[in-house]
């Protein structure tokens, strides 16, 4: 019997296909180009007021800090390389800033979920103390009604009410431009049936990834953000005097429980847990595994999974995340307070 000799490329094809867990893959599925709702229904003009709203730093009581100064957009909607973000008069937040991206996709917002959706969540940082220091939604509306461009915008987005300036129309407009921040990456062409867009390494990545048990809490389109889990379910977490769930449900049981999050951009969205007190990918990949599953990774199979992590950086979205012009201000606008 002759022996078949295939070429380099066709080879490697057929270990792909073969080495691939096939069952596994129906875990997944590959990004939306958009989270719909049907409460905010998205319209063009909604997301470009949402856009501007986002990068708008008038809605800080010092009028320097915005949605952006913490999720930078053209930096994977993280603050890079800080563990916690530095809001207004330089205060330290307690929780790593989590990237917006495919956050609309979410069971919920915010490490602990307090907020249902992206539009609650848009509120929370405005009237944050540490964040952007807004006293009241009063304080909010003022500024915005001081600006006639806003006062414009919102009238054509909002042309039901009689007065349309409203904190909750604010949140609405930045969450309907939140819901397209979306990044499709190699492993959504690979889902999509393309064998070539990720190499045997980056499928072993994978299949070990399944293996080690990842999979159970970080799956779906977003590879993460369905579920709470209890951070250290078999080995008992470091001490950590951050209540999780338990501050938001008053239940003990969920005490040192978070939202799971995304793995979409881990390689990009560092440092890593709620403290930002993780630097490196790997370090967090093993950390993960002796915690989480209560089997310790050899270095190897930590440096595979990475691997196929790296697959889930998807490209930027740079027209859709540019920043606007912003409305002049006027002489009417209230004067920064940075007390």
């Amino acid at each position: 019997m002759k022996r078949l000799i295939l070429p380099a490329a066709a080879s490697l094809l057929c270990l792909q296909a073969a080495d691939i867990k096939t069952a596994a893959l129906k875990m997944f599925a590959p990004l939306p180009a958009v989270v719909q709702s049907a409460s905010n229904p998205l319209t063009e003009a909604k997301i470009n007021l949402g856009r501007m709203l986002y990068y708008e730093p008038r809605l800080s009581k010092s009028q320097e800090v915005s949605c952006n100064t913490c999720h930078e957009l053209d930096k994977y909607g993280i603050d890079p390389g800080e563990p916690t973000s530095t809001g207004h008069r330089g205060l330290k937040g307690t929780r790593n800033s989590p990237t917006v991206y495919h956050a609309a996709g979410h069971l919920a917002q915010f490490w602990d979920g307090r907020a249902p959706n992206v539009e609650e969540q848009a509120k929370g940082p405005v009237m944050n103390p540490v964040e952007m220091a807004m006293p009241a939604p009063a304080n909010v509306i003022v500024v915005l009604k001081s600006i006639p461009e806003y006062v414009a915008a919102f009238r054509k987005v909002f042309p039901g009410p009689a007065d349309p300036v409203t904190f909750d129309n604010m949140a609405l407009a930045i969450g309907a431009f939140e819901r397209k921040l979306m990044t499709p990456s190699r492993w959504d062409k690979f889902l999509k049936g393309d064998q070539t867009a990720l190499s045997a390494a980056e499928q072993a990545g994978f299949n070990k990834f399944v293996d080690a048990g990842c999979a159970i809490c970080h799956n779906g389109p977003y590879v993460g953000g369905g579920s709470y889990q209890k951070l250290g379910m078999v080995k008992p977490w470091k001490k950590d005097q951050d209540p999780g769930r338990a501050a938001i449900t008053r239940q003990e049981a969920e005490r040192a429980v978070f939202k799971v999050p995304s793995l979409r951009n881990i390689e990009k969205t560092g440092p890593y847990f709620h403290t930002g007190g993780v630097p490196t990918l790997e370090s967090a990949v093993a950390i993960m595994s002796e915690y989480q599953t209560g089997k310790p990774l050899a270095q190897a199979d930590v440096a595979s999974i990475v691997t196929w992590l790296k697959t889930l950086t998807g490209d930027l979205p740079a027209e859709y995340i540019k920043k606007p012009p912003l409305p002049a201000s006027t002489a009417q606008t209230p004067k920064p307070d940075r007390s």
